[in-house]
């Protein structure tokens, strides 16, 4: 389904700006077995549950993290090169793989009942066709949903499109959001880190964001870029949005973030701490929400907009910090 990574989440995103790391460092906790801790609207919570136990190769929660990733849950969205619904089948794959999921004697692709339980099978057999493929099994699924069995055959693995590659990287990424079991530290992180995510591809806008979510920004940035015509995100205002949705109030620049957060050591980072660039606690001039594997959810700076890149795309990295409630020390 390369075609429908075309118009991945249906808000704007493409997977052109989508980069995202595996959440695979033994440190990081990464989720296993059949948990959904991503972030789900409820009344397709127990579709994406069910249908996410289709087979072994596929669990809620890649399941999840693969639709966020093709339509944001919109089961109304239809991209520019005809792919259709929740899970963004092109009409020829829906006529072969899509199935009458609520046996109500149709096969509807903008019936989420169908197309969830659709996605789930496709998936299965897609894992079963590319199973021999050298390389990771569910980095093979995922690229094989994306560009077509025939391309990871091809290839021999991931093919070297940079669509299909960061849309690997990008759902890999949010199937493997920590959890807890209960509200810890851990479950917020999760939680920001889905709130985030689902801001992929919004504007940046200096000034712009809020606890609510994108707003227009204000005049004017250091190198006179202004946000008042622009609703969206600067950096802080991202991480201010994503952690209220955890229940954590931040303030709202990244220096008094960084305040309001506690230092942890670089081998003790996880998925949800939030990064500090700058040249001290008071010169702090960029933050962004670590999610794993090098990689960060940010919104970089004017002229683009919120995308996962890598940690070290900025070489003054100044520190690696976990918000908290209290404790906000001097700067």
């Amino acid at each position: 389904m390369r075609a429908a990574a075309v118009a991945s989440i249906g808000v704007g995103a493409t997977a052109t700006v989508l980069m995202a790391g595996l959440v695979q460092a033994a440190n990081e906790n990464p989720v296993t077995g059949n948990a959904l801790t991503l972030s789900v609207p409820a009344k397709y919570r127990s579709l994406v549950e069910d249908a996410g136990k289709t087979c072994l190769a596929v669990n809620p929660n890649l399941l999840a993290a693969l639709l966020t990733q093709e339509s944001g849950f919109n089961p109304k969205v239809s991209s520019p090169v005809g792919a259709q619904g929740i899970a963004q089948f092109m009409p020829s794959t829906w006529e072969t793989h899509g199935i009458d999921g609520n046996s109500d004697g149709k096969r509807d692709v903008w019936d989420p009942k169908d197309a969830i339980p659709s996605a789930a099978k496709y998936l299965c057999d897609i894992a079963k066709d590319v199973n021999d493929v050298p390389g990771d099994k569910q980095n093979n699924m995922l690229a094989a949903y994306n560009a077509g069995s025939g391309a990871v055959h091809k290839y021999g693995g991931v093919p070297p499109y940079q669509e299909t590659q960061n849309y690997v990287r990008s759902i890999s990424a949010l199937a493997d959001v920590p959890s807890g079991g209960k509200m810890t530290t851990t479950e917020q992180a999760a939680t920001a880190i889905n709130a985030a995510s689902g801001r992929l591809g919004t504007p940046y806008s200096w000034g712009g964001g809020n606890s609510n979510g994108p707003s227009t920004g204000s005049c004017c940035s250091p190198n006179g870029s202004s946000g008042k015509n622009i609703k969206g995100f600067d950096c802080s205002g991202l991480t201010l949005y994503a952690y209220a949705k955890a229940g954590i109030a931040l303030p709202r620049t990244a220096a008094q973030q960084y305040a309001a957060s506690e230092p942890v050591k670089p081998g003790q980072k996880r998925p949800g701490d939030l990064v500090f660039y700058g040249s001290s606690a008071t010169r702090i001039h960029h933050v962004a929400i670590y999610v794993g594997g090098g990689y960060m959810i940010e919104a970089p700076r004017p002229g683009t907009s919120v995308r996962f890149s890598p940690i070290s795309s900025m070489s003054d990295l100044y520190a690696v910090a976990r918000p908290v409630r209290h404790t906000n020390k001097e700067i």
